[in-house]
């Protein structure tokens, strides 16, 4: 019951829901997720970590960059997620997250920015 109960509170933030459904879509480092989404690195990256800590991302390193993908084992709660991104037209704002991830490449440079501020 346990799973259950984590699933659906990790999933009534708008924020996750909306990091995990672009996660469904392909891996991500921070600085595209900040850039899609229009939210500030500390944000995004306290919304990851909660997802990680419940197991329901996992990250690798690459290079300088960190890149997280969905980790999802629960075949209903894949398939739940499955069933928003084949009805995403009903969810405008996930619709234009979506439609954002094709500019992906145009904000892996926020990460090197945030590197020279840093």
């Amino acid at each position: 019951m346990n799973n259950l109960t984590d699933f659906f509170k990790i999933m009534s933030d708008e924020t996750r829901l909306r990091i995990v459904i672009l996660l469904a879509q392909e891996e991500l480092c921070v600085c595209e997720i900040c850039g899609i989404l229009e939210l500030s690195q500390p944000k995004v990256s306290k919304h990851l970590a909660k997802l990680r800590d419940k197991g329901f991302v996992k990250d690798k390193r690459k290079e300088q960059y960190i890149f997280y993908s969905l980790e999802i084992k629960n075949k209903i709660f894949k398939n739940l997620i499955k069933d928003i991104i084949d009805n995403i037209q009903e969810y405008p704002q996930l619709k234009l997250d979506s439609d954002r991830l094709v500019d992906k490449e145009k904000y892996i440079n926020l990460c090197n920015i945030n590197d020279i501020k840093n």
